[in-house]
């Protein structure tokens, strides 16, 4: 199957990215190693007061332009990419909005088709279309057959703010995605068919993402306080056993977890899916994934996001 996210992207992307989270940003440069692997050539994070990035769909995010720009000058300085002009960038989550539309019977055309994904969208997003930037890709069919469609959207207005900074520096980002959609990457870019699961964490709760091959087949992002967080994990795996329980074609079960971030332990929130779905499982990290980290200091978790969306300049 082909990547989903193939007609969302430039035909041409960079090897460098950069990640913005609450509290830090990073940059990485990847270069591609023998069977599949990577390494990182470049990278550095940098710490963030935490007021300067308040990731958020509806309000503004970045407090101090100028700010944040000289602490990305002073990054790219540290990691050797000042000169670097071209680049892929993953937002917080909270920035974006990602949908599966799923058509429940056929349009009879394609006025009827683009109306009704333009009220699931509205309905989805919660937004007025016309202050979006969406990007939208035709996925599968489902088990029963069913058009679907993958839509990530953020406002017009945060995207600028974000590309305002890079363009003050000289730079230019080809590909905008959010976090989860680079982190990801890592469970698909080896191609196995199975099912896999990404937990993306942050301050305000988590995207899950299960991954059949190369497509998702669901997405949900949840907000909840730490002490809620593992009752929504729960809930998502029995929605997730449950429409599992009642596909023809299941095909392999979920052989691969990835948890990203804080919020919730890793090795718990691995108890919770073994528990629930009667697997044997434990989180990836950078080795599992084939990124091979050239120190210790570097945290996976702060790179997973910005290092995935690099290597799509050589898928």
């Amino acid at each position: 199957m082909p990547n989903p996210l193939a007609k969302l992207i430039n035909p041409w992307y960079p090897s460098t990215a950069i990640g913005f989270e609450k509290g830090i940003a990073t940059m990485v440069q990847l270069d591609r190693g023998r069977g599949g692997t990577s390494s990182l050539r470049r990278a550095a994070t940098v710490a963030l007061p935490e007021s300067l990035i308040r990731p958020s769909f509806d309000e503004p995010n970045i407090s101090h332009p100028q700010e944040l720009t000289a602490a990305l000058r002073d990054l790219a300085t540290s990691a050797g990419l000042l000169r670097q002009k071209r680049w892929s960038v993953t937002l917080p989550d909270a920035s974006s909005r990602t949908l599966i539309l799923t058509l429940e019977s056929q349009p009879a055309s394609q006025a009827e088709l683009e109306e009704v994904l333009t009220w699931k969208m509205e309905r989805g997003f919660a937004a007025s279309l016309d202050e979006l930037s969406i990007s939208r890709e035709r996925l599968p069919a489902d088990s029963q057959g069913r058009d679907r469609y993958l839509a990530i959207a953020t406002r017009a207005s945060i995207l600028d703010e974000y590309e305002s900074v890079l363009q003050t520096l000289g730079w230019r980002a080809g590909l905008i995605v959010p976090r989860h959609i680079g982190e990801g990457q890592w469970l698909t870019v080896n191609g196995s068919r199975s099912d896999a699961l990404l937990l993306s964490l942050s301050e305000q709760g988590f995207t899950a993402v299960v991954f059949r091959g190369k497509q998702p087949i669901i997405i949900r992002t949840v907000n909840c306080d730490p002490s809620e967080c593992e009752d929504e994990l729960y809930r998502l795996l029995l929605f997730y056993r449950d429409r599992r329980a009642g596909e023809a074609e299941v095909g392999q079960a979920l052989s691969r977890v990835l948890v990203v971030g804080e919020l919730l332990d890793k090795h718990r929130a691995c108890e919770i899916v073994n528990e629930t779905l009667g697997a044997d499982l434990r989180s990836l990290g950078a080795a599992d994934v084939g990124l091979q980290l050239a120190t210790r200091e570097l945290s996976f978790d702060a790179i997973a996001a910005p290092a995935g969306v690099a290597t799509l300049s050589w898928q």
